[in-house]
């Protein structure tokens, strides 16, 4: 019980540390000509008149629910099938795990070391990442794997936001409203990866990495469409109040999760 009692309290800090990236995610894309990266957001709070230790906490947030994910994930926390759907959701959580850890870890040695975190530049870095990936031995097909990672990740956002499963993760007691602020948020996620995916494997087919990118490059390419822009930022800004929401009230305290941690950590 020692051990589900960490891995509640991770999950807790780290939904409201990622619920923070995504509120000034939102907002600084509708407030900003440019649009922003997580990364980017790490930079504007870096900048804030309480830089340093917001980003502390920030980090040690994002830190956590790195932390979480890869856990849960090697736990089988949210109790996925033993096939190659489930298969491919936990190495999902996994790679949000990872992708997460690396957040906490920039913030944080930005925060101690006094590192700068580039403002700009980030798709560039990405963007060398995936050139240098093409010139490597079945560089492409990895490439267009990782496309295909992000379709399937933007087609479970889809499947989330049209169900509203993300509400059985939340205690009874969770108000009503919470339920459409996720659908708004689940439905912004699922436009943005399915960007990203179709933009890493057009680059994985034509060789291009210039369209490799991730959430600023997405909502750069939704720039051009002015609505449907203002539309998916206010749905991330939305995704960011869902997180801390479900900071408060998400649980993992019921008796299947229990027993299936059970049988996990014994085999």
């Amino acid at each position: 019980m020692n051990r589900l009692r960490r891995v509640e309290t991770f999950a807790r800090l780290g939904y409201l540390a990622r619920g923070i990236v995504y509120i000034l995610l939102g907002y600084l894309a509708l407030a900003s000509s440019r649009s922003k990266s997580p990364t980017n957001v790490l930079g504007e709070i870096k900048d804030s008149s309480f830089g340093t230790p917001a980003l502390v906490i920030v980090g040690i947030g994002l830190a956590l629910y790195g932390l979480y994910r890869l856990y849960g994930a090697a736990l089988n926390i949210d109790g996925h099938q033993r096939d190659l759907v489930g298969s491919a959701k936990r190495i999902g959580h996994g790679a949000s795990g990872l992708a997460h850890l690396g957040l906490g870890f920039i913030a944080g040695r930005a925060a101690l070391a006094g590192d700068a975190i580039a403002k700009n530049g980030g798709g560039e870095k990405t963007q060398e990442a995936a050139s240098f990936l093409m010139t490597l031995p079945g560089g492409d097909i990895i490439l267009a794997l990782i496309g295909l990672g992000f379709l399937a990740a933007a087609l479970d956002q889809g499947k989330k936001a049209w169900t509203g499963e993300y509400m059985d993760e939340l205690a009874a007691d969770t108000p009503d409203a919470v339920k459409y602020v996720g659908f708004a948020g689940h439905a912004a996620r699922t436009v943005v990866f399915a960007i990203i995916g179709w933009n890493i494997g057009w680059s994985a087919i034509s060789g291009n990495a210039s369209e490799v990118g991730g959430v600023g490059l997405a909502l750069d390419k939704l720039r051009e469409h002015g609505t449907a822009f203002t539309i998916v930022a206010i749905g991330l800004f939305l995704f960011g109040i869902f997180s801390v929401v479900t900071a408060r009230y998400r649980t993992i305290r019921d008796e299947d999760v229990i027993a299936r941690l059970k049988r996990e950590m014994h085999g």
